[in-house]
């Protein structure tokens, strides 16, 4: 990202970087924060031993009373992405990035109402207020926070989104959407369609 990027600047990067390390936390030399996100949170050894560990396939029965429309599982606790296909053929499983904090965590049964490939970006008003730094609109591109494609939730800013920061997949770097990497964001955008189900637990 250039230096004149608005909110999510080399600059502003390692003012942050200086006050982790100041508090004792480590940031790789190539971490970046960019709008979506908030502060990527770094997970122990023992966090990411343990989410691996729960990284496995799964059947839809304990989830969905039918597969009608498919169906996408997001397990934040695993920080996993599952979806079977109406006619039971297709199952994926994805690594996924996850909300940083509690209070930014909804959990329950959606479904997708809306898909977009090349999505634009605006923060929202809570987060605008927490950041005021940021732009208020970014366009499709190599600096948009929801990649290369979008799949809507039926609430209000809550979205299954790509990413161009691949190092924020499998931790907890997002505002509350849900993360995968843009190849698998696509994949996804392909198999679905409006009226998906979607559970996150």
């Amino acid at each position: 990202m250039s230096d004149t990027t608005s909110g999510f600047s080399r600059r502003n990067f390692l003012t942050t970087a200086t006050a982790l390390g100041a508090a004792g936390l480590t940031v790789p030399a190539m971490a970046q924060q960019t709008p979506d996100a908030g502060q990527v949170q770094f997970d122990s050894d023992a966090d990411q031993r343990r989410n691996i560990s729960s990284f496995r396939a799964q059947d839809w029965q304990p989830y969905f009373s039918s597969l009608t429309n498919g169906a996408i599982l997001c397990d934040l606790t695993s920080r996993c992405v599952h979806y079977w296909s109406e006619d039971q053929t297709i199952y994926r499983l994805y690594p996924s990035s996850i909300p940083v904090s509690p209070e930014l965590t909804r959990r329950g049964r959606t479904e997708i109402i809306k898909k977009v490939e090349g999505p634009s970006w605006a923060p929202t008003p809570e987060m605008k207020k927490r950041n005021p730094e940021w732009p208020d609109f970014v366009p499709p591109g190599p600096d948009n926070p929801l990649g290369t494609h979008a799949l809507w939730f039926s609430w209000q800013y809550y979205r299954l989104h790509g990413t161009h920061d691949t190092r924020k997949i499998g931790r907890k770097s997002s505002n509350g959407c849900i993360g995968l990497y843009n190849e698998h964001i696509k994949e996804m955008y392909d198999l679905t369609k409006i009226g998906t189900q979607v559970l996150l637990i």
